[in-house]
């Protein structure tokens, strides 16, 4: 058990499969790292607005999305969004994260249950990191095509490339905390916003999704706290 934690802690740390296929990809394809919407965090998302628009899921990412880096618990003032989120698509939701969930890091599943049990929404678990892999086993736990699901989180490298790679509506949130956050993911953010800025320099669009071709039409303002 002692050895998964270490490969855990090591792993989440320097996601060296997603530094590889995140350079591949974006040799090519950098628009593949530009999201749909970006928005602060979830509050500013507009739930009801992407179910009427035909979206039948919302797959989020956990570190930075939902919690505080390596916490197994929701950060608590997005918590009024989550359930808005929830009353919206029901049981449609999942966390798909390269920690809790992942075979590799969490061979047991005990850390998908404790978070399951903090957030009540399942862990889909999975066995490649993103940015790599496909959408199937999102696929499977859904029942339906990745183009009529959403994808939630703070990473472009990992959470927005794997999503346009699948086709999903990409939402890119800022982080929640970057005070747990280790020397080296903060450069990795660096070279990030370095990418994205100036792919939008030089006219770069996210790629296009039928059933949002104006994704700011699912942005809000969130209530005052």
């Amino acid at each position: 058990m002692w050895w998964a934690d270490l490969k855990a802690a090591l792993g989440q740390r320097f996601n060296f499969e997603g530094i590889i296929c995140s350079a591949v990809v974006l040799a090519k394809d950098r628009h593949l790292a530009l999201p749909h919407v970006a928005v602060p965090d979830i509050r500013y998302i507009d739930w009801a607005e992407l179910h009427r628009r035909g979206f039948k899921g919302v797959v989020f990412d956990k570190d930075n999305t939902l919690t505080k880096p390596y916490s197994l618990t929701l950060w608590e003032p997005i918590g009024s969004s989550l359930q808005q989120c929830k009353s919206v698509f029901g049981h449609d939701i999942g966390v798909f994260s390269n920690s809790a969930g992942l075979y590799e890091y969490d061979p047991d599943g005990s850390k998908a249950r404790v978070l399951e049990g903090a957030i009540g929404i399942e862990v889909i678990r999975h066995r490649v990191k993103k940015p790599a892999g496909t959408a199937e086993e999102i696929e499977k736990h859904f029942g339906c095509a990745s183009s009529l699901l959403i994808m939630v989180g703070d990473r472009p490298f990992t959470d927005i490339v794997f999503g346009n790679r699948n086709g999903f509506l990409t939402i890119l949130t800022e982080p929640l905390s970057l005070a747990e956050e280790p020397f080296l993911v903060k450069q990795v953010r660096k070279l990030e916003a370095f990418v994205v800025n100036r792919c939008y320099k030089r006219g770069l669009k996210p790629t296009n999704h039928s059933l949002l071709p104006d994704a700011q039409e699912c942005v809000k303002n969130p209530p005052p706290l």
